[in-house]
């Protein structure tokens, strides 16, 4: 998982490549579309307007062909996040949903507002405590990522 403090930051270190721009595009378009209503930008990258508490369930999630990118507008929630080897699948990767879950405990930390959080896909993450939140949930293809700072 990395968290940057703002997205200032997020435009300093991933200003180059096509998936990033349209992560902007998309951050930039968030005021315009209504809550939960998914939008896409090309074949790579799908978003949306989260508002409210965080889905959480008792399992952490992976995924393996698109990772999440996660801005916050408003609000506080505490991630866990943990290495996928260090866990135990409790089910499988399923290719129509991107999905795979696994038990086991991770590093907490708590992001909000100005924050931009991209988990990595050889992490698996659940919400553990979320209150209110506000923000821009994004789901970009991992063909072609990298990241800058690692």
């Amino acid at each position: 998982m990395i968290i940057l403090e703002s997205l200032a930051e997020f435009q300093r270190i991933y200003h180059s490549g096509k998936k990033w721009l349209r992560c902007m595009e998309a951050i930039a378009n968030v005021e315009r579309i209504s809550p939960n209503v998914c939008h896409s930008i090309g074949d790579s990258l799908t978003y949306r307007l989260s508002v409210g508490a965080g889905r959480q369930h008792g399992w952490l999630e992976g995924n393996r062909r698109y990772f999440d990118v996660h801005y916050y507008l408003d609000g506080e929630e505490t991630v866990e996040v943990a290495d996928k080897r260090a866990l135990t699948t409790v089910a499988p990767y399923q290719d129509e949903t991107d999905r795979e879950f696994f038990s086991g405990e991770g590093e907490r930390r708590r992001v909000g507002k100005g924050n931009v959080v991209i988990f990595e896909n050889h992490q698996a993450h659940r919400f553990a405590e979320s209150g209110k939140v506000k923000k821009v949930i994004l789901k970009v293809t991992v063909e072609d990522s990298y990241f800058v700072n690692k």
